[in-house]
């Protein structure tokens, strides 16, 4: 499972043109979710939302990266990505095999999505498998990877 993270002062996807999710300051979370993933996902995902709101990459009062998204009452936009599973090793042409297939990473995803509303007030998503536009203020830039490979 991989989480690409942006620290954003606001983010806002749409699908058709409609505004389907739109946050203020907190994180944008990219969600991918691979084929290894399937079999324990659900424990994957507990250690990946409890890594990802732990996360101190916030300002504090003296300029450093010392909070967390709920000590500045942040929000989550969270968007199913399988391009994050891109085989880009042969060819031109990204290969997606290791990404998990549509029902069971909708599966995940909706997970992801129930676990994080448990912990954050405002918690917002995209349209699974749907071709969305996504805007954002990267604050920072800030941007982190959570691979559940590189977890202890």
């Amino acid at each position: 499972m991989r989480f690409l993270i942006q620290r954003v002062s606001e983010a806002d996807v749409s699908v058709d043109g409609q505004s389907v999710g739109k946050i203020g300051q907190g994180f944008l979370v990219f969600v991918g979710i691979s084929n290894s993933d399937v079999e324990n996902g659900e424990k994957i995902a507990d250690k990946m939302v409890r890594k990802m709101l732990g996360l101190r990459i916030f300002s504090d009062e003296n300029g450093k990266t010392n909070l967390d998204l709920k000590s500045v009452d942040g929000q989550l936009l969270i968007i199913s990505q399988f391009t994050l599973y891109a085989d880009c090793r042969k060819g031109n042409r990204p290969s997606f095999i290791n990404a998990a297939p549509p029902s069971e990473a909708n599966a995940l995803y909706e997970y992801i999505i129930d676990k994080c509303r448990q912990e954050i007030s405002v918690v917002e998503s995209g349209s699974f498998g749907a071709h969305m536009k996504v805007s954002l203020i990267n604050d920072g830039p800030f941007t982190v990877v959570l691979d559940s490979g590189d977890m202890a």
